[in-house]
């Protein structure tokens, strides 16, 4: 027998259909409301089915333990730094597994803007799992939706909620489009290494070599988690530090050009107008306005 709730340890709150029904009729919470969050430990036995789905999207982030969801025909299997991210109104049944019991922190949202949130983690409209690469993060943030709604049901309240639920959504989104920790890895450690070394040559074999990979399975791991290639991720990267610099200093443009690995200052300002669409100096004395 599978329960929804009950567990020792338990944090629950649910907002009722009057306030829910008054918060998505106008103001900021119209756009996105957390309805129900909670927090259940070594939640034994959890588990819940609902033929016709749920009215919100329901988020859970498993802490530790494991469990598993039905949708459609496809199993899903979740375990810990995990979020399971079920669309609204998708029919499912998850549940907790027996010898290893899932933690969780949980949510359910409602809202204008939670569709385009779908589509980007679920974009089948099944259930799905997301890998979190910050998972203390995700579930701090939810940590707080909880809180915000165990204080009281008013709109600052509410709108604390909001705040935090979109922070875990939008890292959620950034997750899956970036794809598992794993296969994120190596592209984080070559992101890393060119912010440190902003102003050194730029060779996407070496850059492969440094993380242990080949030049061509490395290429495809970048542009897949960051929507483009090396190259132009470096010099984005060049051109908003160089932005800072002349924002913030009065440092010559030749010498800002060097600062960020350009020894021809008229190379530079091509680049540079091809991000802002004006010369470096332009830029300089539009900051000063």
């Amino acid at each position: 027998m599978r329960i929804r709730e009950g567990f020792p340890g338990e944090r629950r709150r649910v907002l009722p259909p009057d306030v829910v029904r008054t918060a998505l009729a106008s103001g900021l919470t119209r756009r996105l409301l957390v309805t129900d969050a909670g927090y259940y430990p070594h939640a034994l036995h959890h588990g819940a089915t609902r033929q016709h789905g749920s009215r919100g999207t329901i988020v859970i982030v498993a802490s530790s333990g494991r469990g598993a969801c039905r949708s459609g025909d496809r199993l899903l299997r979740v375990g810990p730094g995990q979020a399971l991210v079920i669309p609204a109104r998708t029919p499912h049944r998850y549940w907790s597994h027996d010898d290893d019991p899932w933690t969780i922190t949980w949510m359910h949202v409602r809202g204008e803007d939670v569709a385009d949130v779908e589509r980007a983690v679920a974009p089948d409209g099944l259930a799905a799992v997301v890998d979190t690469h910050e998972p203390l993060r995700v579930v701090g943030e939810l940590e707080r939706a909880l809180a915000a709604l165990e204080t009281d049901e008013t709109v600052p309240s509410l709108l604390r909620a909001s705040g935090a639920a979109w922070s875990v959504l939008a890292q959620l989104a950034a997750d899956a489009a970036a794809g598992s920790q794993e296969r994120t890895e190596p592209v984080r450690a070559a992101q890393a290494y060119l912010r440190d070394h902003l102003d050194a040559p730029v060779r996407v074999g070496d850059l492969a070599a440094r993380v242990g990979l080949s030049t061509s399975h490395f290429a495809a791991l970048f542009r897949k988690a960051t929507g483009g290639g090396v190259i132009e991720y470096v010099k984005r990267l060049r051109i908003a530090r160089a932005s800072e610099l002349l924002m913030t200093t009065s440092m010559p443009v030749a010498d800002v050009a060097r600062a960020v690995g350009y020894d021809d200052p008229f190379y530079f300002s091509r680049q540079f107008r091809a991000v802002h669409a004006c010369s470096p100096t332009v830029f300089r004395e539009r900051a000063g306005t």
